[in-house]
């Protein structure tokens, strides 16, 4: 099958490197790629978020089946846009793709079929926003209602940090149209744990528990950012947990899309708290999580395109999808400044060392005329090894990346280390 994979990120190299074990891939190619997908895949440089130009390409090319990996092109309607033109496609319909689009959406689902998650208040205009605020008082979460390339979301510490954080989405367009409605929520506590599940629109297939590390510094300190780290499996998320997650969230999430018309089809995303209560969803995503889908996708023995056409023929019930009895840690290497201002186009050295121990998953990477592999993005690489144990792979993630460098190179001592 000549296969499409849709975005130009670490998830995308994953996702590139998982389906090229494929017997059943003959032809890979990625749009638009990047530095590192380059040595699996044939790049197209057309933009993710060009449903238009996507669509022609595929058709012009033949293409048997299309990823769509990115939340953006899936919120703007790609895989509808495919399966109009008769390109079988992985991933949700923009009418589902919605419970990432728009927080507002996902909280009212939550209320609406009783999932658990936090007491939460919509607001479009900014003094009532401002006065809920002072009324709750902090901590208090203040989130932007649209995508915002997982910086949407302020977890303010102070009243005052909460109005400002409000300000700046629905007065001074930070995040532009995204900030201008805003979910105001309870600050819940407790672990947080990421479950990814395959889904076709009826049935579920929970992947490995894996936690993601968010803020940009140590001790979880500093700004929300896409995401500096992730581990696979999440200590404490155990079997009587997942159980309930189950019966409580996963199956009722999918089931609520279904009774409301937006069957969902792809990788549905839970972000949950562990809370004293109970878990609770702190969020859903529309897609693989980014750096998570490295972690987990290198703990999958099945194949991966077996899955992604089980997810969208609605037959994922009848396939027995198996992972590996290991652990998985993804270390993020980021440009010095990320999540705020950064420069771009510094060598990297040490590649190839690294992935003698370590798969090196390509983020924010370019390759250039002469062959040399340049920094182009906030997260740079994701550094993704495997033990048998958690201990083993944090160990051997961040032993392969003391291998690599460029100029300001950033990132946590602590991934895995902190709950």
């Amino acid at each position: 099958m000549k296969v499409l994979v849709v975005g130009g990120g670490g998830r995308e190299h994953a996702i590139i490197w998982s389906l090229s074990k494929s017997p059943k891939v003959t032809e890979l190619y990625c749009a638009p790629g990047n530095g590192g997908i380059a040595a699996l895949a044939q790049c197209v440089p057309i933009p993710a978020t060009d449903v238009e130009a996507m669509t022609a390409w595929a058709k012009e090319h033949a293409i048997d089946f299309v990823v769509v990996a990115p939340d953006d092109p899936l919120a703007l309607g790609m895989v509808d846009a495919l399966e109009a033109a008769g390109i079988p496609a992985f991933g949700p319909r923009a009418n589902a793709a919605v419970i990432e689009a728009s927080k507002v959406f996902s909280k009212g689902l939550m209320e609406q079929y009783h999932i658990p998650t936090a007491k939460y208040r919509a607001f479009t205009g900014l003094e009532e926003a401002l006065a809920y605020i002072r009324q709750e008082g902090a901590p208090i979460v203040v989130k932007a209602d649209g995508l915002a390339l997982g910086k949407g979301v302020v977890v303010a510490q102070t009243v005052e940090e909460a109005e400002a954080a409000a300000r700046s989405m629905m007065a001074e367009g930070k995040f532009g149209a995204a900030g201008s409605q805003v979910v105001i929520e309870e600050c819940m506590t407790g672990p947080e744990v990421t479950v990814l599940c395959f889904v076709d629109g009826e049935h579920l297939s929970p992947m490995p528990p894996s936690r993601d590390h968010k803020r940009a510094l140590d001790h979880d300190q500093g700004p929300n950012t896409g995401g500096m780290g992730a581990i696979s499996p999440a200590p404490g998320y155990t079997p009587e947990l997942a159980e309930r997650c189950m019966a409580e969230i996963f199956r009722p999430t999918v089931a609520a899309l279904k009774a409301e018309g937006r069957p969902f089809q792809g990788v549905l995303y839970f972000g949950l708290m562990l809370t004293p209560g109970g878990p609770k969803v702190v969020e859903y995503n529309a897609r693989f999580g980014d750096p998570e889908c490295q972690a987990v996708l290198s703990l999958l023995e099945t194949d991966l395109l077996d899955i992604m056409l089980a997810c969208r023929n609605g037959t994922l019930d009848r396939l027995d999808i198996r992972w590996k009895d290991a652990a998985a840690c993804c270390l993020v290497l980021a440009s010095g400044g990320y999540p705020g201002s950064y420069a771009k186009g510094y060598p990297i050295t040490g590649l190839e060392e690294a992935g003698k121990s370590a798969v090196v998953f390509h983020a924010g990477t370019a390759r250039e005329s002469d062959g040399t592999i340049v920094t182009s993005g906030g997260r740079v690489l994701g550094v993704t090894a495997v033990g048998k144990d958690l201990e083993e792979a944090i160990t051997g993630a961040y032993a392969a990346a003391g291998k690599i460098s460029f100029q300001d190179m950033h990132f946590r001592t602590d991934i895995g280390r902190t709950v």
